[in-house]
């Protein structure tokens, strides 16, 4: 069993056989004495065996270390607001939304932005203070983290009752594309030059006008070079249906419906023939089963050299899709244990994101969920499945358990070389704490310090994290260095309101690499492609997948943090179709720029 594995069921398992052993001695002996007072006669001396204490692993002896955000939207330029055209008819729809990319749409090596919209209800008549115009929004990073709205003149201005966002590069030519999730038909625009162009008819990956699409991401499936795009689903909705429901909570009347009472659907996979046109290759691929999809993304969990996709259900079980490599998938979530809790029940899942959070072969696939049901966290056993959720042991017990999670992702906050996890929570009902006094509809996010092998809790909830830890009522979050100085701030949305932008202030002096990959046999975004960094006896294993947490995007850069380390020992890249290239680094605290 790998070292790692002392943090976590090996601990106690040894701790509890050891303090069997000590009781049957004790037992034992208590029997002998027992026996020669009663007895008498002399009898041999009893030897006590020499029996090792349980040794009991503690917490990082300071606690997590000082990792503060200081919320900086206003000062940066960020003057969006979210419309979701919510009126007291209590729509699903207005709970959900929005998602939120990173993306460097103009090729200067900055983070842009770009927050996705809904819009008022087409069949309500709003009051004239009501009334919006409500469109996606491009902001345009200067380098310093300083944003101007370019959305009309970049042609990203989309009307719609938007749901989430997928970028990558469709075509290879080195400008980054967008794929915008709505209630309804989806949107897909080719990046030209900066400029971006509606392609969606020719392309083929609408979907239709009554579906409900959600998470999307772009993946090389098949290894053939080009980036083919998974799209979500979620429920089969309409207004009508909605009404038809009068969904109501006693003590707040009128009341989101939940999710159990809509039928699940679809999600449909799109396989890339070039050209910029698509193929929905659903069915004929495996993609068959009917689920309600908010969050996915892609990781080659098997190490076969082909990326398979995992799912998060909301109430219902979660989806491991294996790329069989035949041009299909096979849905093993079950087998591999990842489609439900520790309990055997489905959970209310949300975000999704997969990482080699313990620095060595085990994979971590966490899951945010639905209040009162604790995250989950499925992780391998010995680099390999089945899943087990390890989400207690490893510190995400009690801590997760009253807040509703949507966005999730994997990050290290504070560059100490080990992934931490962010957490953004928020309710859907307003009143919500009138008829549960644990619930508020704003939650604070929730960082979690990763301490390392040495701790009982790997997984350690920081307490000192600024302006983070204002409630909010979170939706879709991403991260990305937006002021070029080494450490990922971070971006919260919220429905019906302003997103919350967070520079990333953490001054703890830790080095860092920042590692840009560029694909030319595989896909130029290199998605799917993996590095390998070690750094002072520790090795870091990261992959290129801006899809992931709830609705959103995260950068396409790799960051890894180096603590201590002022040099990189090794660093390989395993590109999509199993290539590798090994890189020698001479200077840390910069951006490696790497091609194929």
């Amino acid at each position: 069993m790998s070292k790692a594995r002392h943090s976590g069921e090996h601990v106690i398992r040894k701790a509890f056989v050891r303090s069997l052993l000590v009781i049957v001695v004790i037992a034992v002996t208590a029997v002998l004495v027992y026996l020669f007072m009663r007895e008498g006669p002399e009898m041999p001396p009893v030897i006590e065996a020499d029996i090792q204490a349980p040794i009991i692993q503690q917490e990082a002896a300071d606690g997590p270390p000082v990792i503060r955000f200081t919320d900086i939207t206003r000062q940066s330029g960020i003057d969006f607001k979210h419309v979701n055209g919510a009126y007291g008819d209590k729509l699903l729809p207005e709970t959900m939304g929005g998602g939120v990319a990173f993306i460097d749409y103009d090729n200067d090596g900055d983070q842009d932005l770009i927050l996705v919209n809904s819009r008022n209800w087409s069949m309500h008549t709003y009051a004239k203070t009501e009334e919006q115009a409500a469109t996606t929004h491009l902001y345009q990073n200067d380098g310093t983290g300083q944003f101007t709205n370019v959305s009309a003149q970049s042609g990203l201005a989309l009307s719609s009752y938007g749901m989430g966002i997928a970028t990558g590069d469709i075509d290879n030519d080195g400008w980054t594309d967008v794929y915008i999730t709505t209630l309804g038909k989806n949107h897909l625009f080719r990046n030209e030059q900066g400029r971006f162009v509606d392609i969606t008819a020719d392309a083929g990956v609408a979907g239709t006008e009554h579906d409900w699409s959600t998470a999307a991401l772009f993946f090389d499936y098949d290894n053939d070079g080009d980036l083919d795009l998974f799209a979500a689903n979620y429920v089969e909705w309409s207004p009508a249906i909605n009404r038809e429901m009068e969904f109501k909570v006693t003590g707040l009347g009128r009341s989101y419906s939940a999710p159990l009472y809509y039928a699940g659907a679809y999600s449909r996979l799109y396989r890339n023939e070039g050209n910029n046109r698509f193929t929905d290759v659903s069915e004929s691929a495996g993609i068959t089963e009917k689920g309600k999809t908010l969050g996915v993304t892609a990781v080659d969990y098997d190490l076969d050299g082909r990326l398979d996709l995992f799912v998060a259900n909301d109430t219902t079980q979660n989806f491991l899709y294996r790329n069989t490599g035949d041009g299909k998938f096979e849905e093993s979530g079950m087998i591999e244990g990842i489609a439900f809790d520790r309990h055997g029940k489905a959970t209310g899942a949300m975000g999704i994101d997969a990482a080699w959070y313990r620095n060595d072969v085990e994979l971590g696939v966490a899951i945010g969920n639905f209040a009162n049901e604790m995250s989950s966290l499925f992780v391998t056993i010995d680099g390999k499945p089945p899943f087990a959720d390890e989400a207690l042991l490893q510190g995400l017990g009690a801590s997760t358990r009253l807040a509703l999670t949507f966005g999730v992702f994997y990050f290290d906050a504070d560059l100490d070389g080990r992934v931490d996890l962010l957490q953004a929570n928020g309710h859907l009902e307003q009143d919500i704490n009138n008829i549960q006094p644990s619930q508020q509809y704003e939650q604070p996010a929730q960082l979690f310090w990763n301490c390392g092998e040495d701790c009982v809790n790997r997984f350690q909830l920081a307490d000192d994290v600024g302006d983070l830890d204002v409630p909010m009522v979170a939706r879709g979050s991403a991260y990305a260095d937006i002021d070029n100085d080494g450490d990922l701030d971070v971006i919260i949305t919220q429905p019906g309101r302003s997103p919350k932008l967070f520079r990333n202030d953490q001054d703890l002096g830790h080095h860092w690499l920042r590692v840009l990959l560029e694909g030319s046999a595989s896909n130029r975004s290199a998605i799917g492609a993996t590095v390998v960094l070690t750094a002072a006896g520790v090795t870091q294993r990261k992959q290129v997948m801006p899809g992931r947490s709830y609705l959103s995007q995260v950068e396409m850069p790799l960051v890894f943090g180096l603590g201590n380390s002022d040099r990189v020992d090794d660093l390989t890249v395993t590109w999509p179709g199993g290539t590798q290239q090994k890189i020698t680094i001479d200077q840390v605290d910069t951006v490696v720029h790497i091609k194929e």
